[in-house]
């Protein structure tokens, strides 16, 4: 794989080696939840904890992210065909729909059998372990599951103000309630929970990911977004702007990388804007440092975000960024006018504007990115993980996370529970026929 990733830990360990189980609606999405899943699970490993992480189903088109022998992967479902979501009657007369009943009942079952494994692997565990959450569809089977003895943390990657537009809040507010800490990857964000009542919000960053072998001269004319071709994304509004700037800077030319379902609609809008000559969809790369080397500027136009792991990439690059100011997450990354251009969500206008201005002067590219480069190391791995190794510590302050004794609960060193039917262990399976898009 030609990503350079963050080399973990540089050889920290700690005292007190803890079992961390990370579960996730799947392991294996090229998305970057799960990029983010696996790298957490190599620098955790590498200062000696023991990791698991979990996956509810399989993704559609599985990907491995660089997963090594560090920690373990185990699958609870091959395939996840009862409804994604819990049935909710919203009128009395809807109480009467025997399918929709029968389906719900199918789907409970199949989740118990599920939380009951996951249970089994909780049982396994040595005191002072830690259940992590990633997505809170993940969430309702460890809400299942007997999480005794054990501190969970439930994870929010996505905006406050995205979640609240979801069906995901609902669920937010009923399974996260409960657990140890809820973290969200802002300190904007944990703010906009905890005043809606989620008094257990905090956050965590995601860690820095790439290490660069070589930088980008910001010579070349091109600009680069990368992320899924999809309505959230924003590509459409990347098409606008350059639709505006393309003209006043021929020879630029604008690199899309990524899939999704939105590609024809892109491909025919920017054949319709006149602009397909100065357009490229170059697909999904897995070398990320080759498509960022070959640009000057990196776009991120998203209507929604996180905390934007291609922002994270093009900083580490010394790439500036322009980017609708859409979500705490890239106000926390970018500064405007220092790493990069903000401008009003949608503001197409302004992002060509931004766009251009950048185009046109080297030296502020230069100014930029540099400054890209030294902001982003205050998320170098070491730094990220010694909050969560503070975070741990706290959630277990009255709890030894030393071997046990014989006999006693303490860490399963053998093989996993034997999967249930319809179950496999490890990511060697065929694809869901129904998984959930994203954060479901």
């Amino acid at each position: 794989m030609a990503r350079k990733p963050v080399e973990p830990g540089k050889g920290a360990r700690v005292a007190e080696p803890r079992d961390v189980i990370i579960v996730c609606n799947n392991t294996d999405a090229m998305g970057g939840l799960q990029r983010w899943a696996h790298h957490l699970a190599r620098l955790l490993s590498a200062r000696g904890h023991s990791v698991t992480l979990v996956g509810i189903t399989h993704a559609p088109e599985p990907h491995d992210h660089g997963r090594d022998d560090s920690y373990r992967v185990i699958v609870l479902y091959d395939e996840w065909r009862p409804p994604v979501l819990k049935w909710r009657p919203r009128r009395p007369s809807q109480r009467l729909n025997v399918a929709a009943y029968t389906r719900d009942l199918w789907r409970t079952r199949e989740m118990r059998r599920g939380a009951d494994r996951l249970s089994e692997l909780f049982a396994a565990a040595r005191p002072g372990a830690v259940v992590i959450s990633a997505q809170i569809w993940a969430m309702e089977w460890v809400a299942r599951a007997d999480t005794r003895d054990l501190k969970v943390i439930g994870m929010s990657h996505e905006s406050y103000a995205a979640t609240r537009r979801s069906s995901r809040y609902a669920r937010v507010k009923e399974h996260y309630a409960g657990v140890d800490r809820m973290l969200t990857l802002t300190p904007e964000d944990a703010d906009a929970w905890a005043r809606d009542g989620m008094t257990n919000a905090d956050h965590m960053p995601n860690p820095l990911h790439v290490s660069p072998s070589r930088f980008p001269t910001l010579d070349e004319p091109v600009v680069t977004c990368v992320g899924r071709l999809s309505y959230e994304k924003g590509l459409d509004m990347m098409l606008e702007a350059w639709q505006e700037v393309a003209p006043r800077h021929p020879g630029w030319r604008l690199h899309l990388y990524g899939s999704g379902g939105q590609e024809a609609e892109l491909r025919e809008q920017a054949e319709n804007a006149g602009i397909a000559g100065s357009v490229e969809f170059r697909g999904v790369t897995c070398d990320v440092e080759a498509a960022l080397t070959g640009s000057s500027i990196f776009a991120l136009p998203s209507r929604d975000e996180g905390f934007p792991m291609s922002v994270l990439e093009a900083m580490a690059y010394g790439l500036p960024t322009v980017a609708f100011d859409c979500a705490p997450g890239v106000r926390e990354l970018i500064t405007d006018g220092l790493e990069g251009t903000l401008v009003g969500p949608g503001d197409t206008a302004a992002f060509a504007a931004a766009l251009g201005t950048l185009m046109e002067d080297p030296a502020l590219r230069r100014t930029m990115g540099a400054q890209a480069r030294v902001s982003v190391l205050r998320l170098r791995p070491d730094a990220v993980l010694d909050r969560w190794e503070r975070l741990f510590c706290l959630l277990h302050r009255d709890t030894s996370a030393l071997p046990v004794q014989a006999g006693t609960r303490g860490r399963f060193d053998g093989e996993f529970p034997a999967a249930l039917p319809g179950t496999a262990v490890g990511v060697e399976s065929k694809p869901l026929s129904l998984t959930p898009e994203g954060d479901a």
